[in-house]
């Protein structure tokens, strides 16, 4: 039984972090795309383009795989009974977080299809570093914690 247990966990933490990879990769990718949108006219063929190929990052790319993180990431949790340490409390508010910027990154792509641009370019660079510092936050929290906090 602890065999099995054992690969069941191996499994879902590989899947996990193949996931938080693509995830990871769509979340510095769309507000790009939205910098290089924003430069494009509005009524523009070019703009068209921008909005295609935001809604194909979201359905392709960050809807999968921010269901599959938090699967496995729940699973993991589950498995290995991290719901009671302390160091998970601060990954998980973390997570929820960073899944917080997906929703608003989500709500920005139609506001962009829709015409508006209340943001300029050099704010979505900023904003942009949000994926960034929040895994290295997530990171330290995974790695380093547990030690700390043992």
């Amino acid at each position: 039984m602890q065999e099995a247990l054992a690969m069941i966990y191996l499994w879902l933490k590989a899947g996990h972090i193949a996931f938080v990879i693509f995830w990871m990769a769509g979340l510095f990718m769309l507000p790009r795309y939205f910098v290089y949108h924003q430069e494009a006219a509005p009524d523009s063929a070019e703009n068209a383009q921008w909005i295609e190929r935001e809604q194909k990052l979201l359905k392709i790319i960050l809807m999968p795989s921010i269901i599959v993180v938090w699967i496995l990431g729940l699973s993991l949790a589950w498995v290995t009974g991290a719901f009671t340490q302390g160091w998970f409390h601060i990954k998980l508010m973390l997570v929820i977080l960073l899944s917080g910027y997906h929703g608003w990154l989500v709500s920005y792509a139609k506001k962009l299809a829709r015409g508006e641009r209340p943001i300029d370019g050099k704010k979505l660079r900023l904003l942009n570093e949000v994926p960034g510092i929040a895994a290295i936050l997530i990171v330290i929290a995974v790695v380093v914690l547990p030690s700390v906090l043992a």
